[in-house]
């Protein structure tokens, strides 16, 4: 998923800050990386990709991962 980040992208640290966000929010609702890829339904390594801020989701991707976590979308990429 890497393959669609442009060699001079802007934004790997607003990335990496969303990913903390996401994590975070995840293990304060004691969730595991694999419960949330469940319910969505997602591949495992492109949610971790998500977490590490090395991947570049989709605003749907997010809507998805904000609802499976049970949090706003707002929360995770202020």
């Amino acid at each position: 998923m890497l393959s669609d980040l442009p060699d001079d992208d802007p934004w790997p640290q607003e990335r990496q800050r969303i990913g903390t966000r996401i994590r975070d929010a995840r293990i304060h609702h004691n969730l595991t990386q694999e419960a949330v890829v469940l319910a969505i339904p997602m591949n495992r390594g492109y949610y971790q990709d998500i977490e590490a801020g090395k991947a570049n989701p989709t605003l749907n991707t997010l809507l998805s991962i904000a609802d499976a976590i049970g949090v706003p979308l707002a929360d995770l990429v202020r």
